[in-house]
Order: C-alpha cells, then sequence, then structure tokens
C-alpha cells in the first residue's frame, strides 16, 4: 500500500469525523482538489456531483483502512 501524505491523512480522518462533505467544485488550484484528486485515484474516497456548485465526498473502507495502520 502507498504511503499516505499528511493532508491525505487530514482530509481522510476528516471525514471519518464528519461523515460525508460537500465540497464546492470550483476549487481550481487549491491544494484541497489535488488532496481529493489523489485521495480518489488510490481509492480512499468517492466524489460525486452533489448539485448547486457541490460534490459530495465519501470515505470508502479502503480509506479506513488505510488512516489505521
Amino acid at each position: 500500500m502507498s504511503d499516505i501524505l499528511p493532508q491525505q491523512r487530514l482530509l481522510l480522518e476528516l471525514l471519518v469525523m464528519s461523515g460525508d462533505i460537500a465540497v464546492a467544485d470550483d476549487l481550481d488550484g487549491t491544494i484541497l482538489e489535488r488532496t481529493l484528486q489523489e485521495c480518489e485515484r488510490k481509492g480512499w474516497v468517492t466524489h460525486k456531483r452533489f448539485g448547486a456548485g457541490f460534490n459530495k465526498t465519501s470515505i470508502t473502507s479502503a480509506g479506513r483502512d488505510v488512516i489505521r495502520r
């Protein structure tokens, strides 16, 4: 399994504590956007269109597993 970066761990821990979160879809060039994309490519989160300029981000079981290590 790949090493987890601090910002990825922070995002995943936030999702564990909060549940699903709504994220604005205009995050171009931000650290949050890059972190979401990295985590989605690794299968740790899902990121789906929610509506009205927002996306729903959820943690997967693989994401929960990676922060338990």
